[in-house]
């Protein structure tokens, strides 16, 4: 095929192959198109920011409960139920004039051991029979059982056995909280406040604009003691502080 041929339309001229060109620069155009959008969805995605949000709150407990184990023992069970029953109404006493209601004591639990019956057991088996009794003090007043549990050597100076139970923890009450639906609301909006006040903060100093919140997750309310140190648990201090944070994911403008 010569110059001629072209030249005369004899053979396959520019435009009559212009329509597949067209169509394979028009293809080339929108692949170009999906990718430079796809990169820059995916810069897009990159530009979120992820702040916490803490709110917290010292608060005192509102219920004390209080376990005190007591034993007696004896080679005879009479005598064995007998010691324990004075024991109990010199512990009832000792609360009730504490300070403490009827209301408020109950007995949780008595067992009664035959060391004889036990086939591991050996030695002096004088105090055959021991008979344990707990009492258990449930109140709100835990000003009076904070009180009395810094005196109960004057239930030992009266002859009561204690603490032959769970070991020393055994005779320290326990506080609680029981206000936290009181002040979950508001802390949850100071937890949400700070969190976008950091996220603004962030922005500013990225240079750029805050966006719409992409995600948030409401953290776990934490009761943890006010007064961190070593073997100290929560349970055991009346000033404790209640804690949340909160996570935010903000778009970046």
């Amino acid at each position: 095929m010569g110059i001629d041929d072209f030249r005369f339309g004899r053979g396959p001229s520019l435009m009559s192959s212009f329509p597949g060109g067209l169509a394979v620069a028009a293809g080339l155009a929108v692949a170009g198109w999906f990718i430079g959008q796809g990169f820059i969805e995916g810069r897009a995605s990159d530009r979120i920011v992820t702040v916490k949000g803490l709110a917290e709150r010292d608060v005192d407990a509102d219920l004390a409960v209080w376990r005190l184990p007591f034993v007696a023992t004896s080679y005879d069970l009479a005598r064995a139920q007998r010691d324990i029953t004075s024991a109990h109404d010199t512990v009832m006493a000792f609360l009730l004039e504490g300070g403490l209601s009827q209301s408020a004591i109950s007995i949780q639990v008595q067992t009664v051991e035959d060391r004889q019956a036990n086939a591991y057991q050996s030695g002096n088996t004088s105090n055959r029979f021991i008979v344990k009794r707990v009492l258990l003090v449930r109140t709100t007043k835990v000003d009076t059982v904070q009180n009395l549990s810094q005196k109960t050597g004057e239930l030992v100076e009266k002859g009561v056995v204690l603490g032959a139970d769970r070991g020393p923890e055994a005779l320290q009450p326990t506080y609680s909280f029981t206000g936290l639906n009181d002040i979950k609301t508001e802390m949850i909006s100071e937890a949400t406040k700070k969190g976008i006040v950091a996220a603004e903060q962030f922005a500013r100093d990225a240079g750029a604009e805050l966006g719409r919140l992409m995600g948030a997750r409401q953290g776990v309310f934490q009761i943890l003691a006010r007064d961190q140190a070593p073997q100290l648990r929560e349970a055991q201090q009346r000033k404790k502080t209640v804690r949340v944070v909160s996570t935010f994911r903000f778009e970046l403008l």
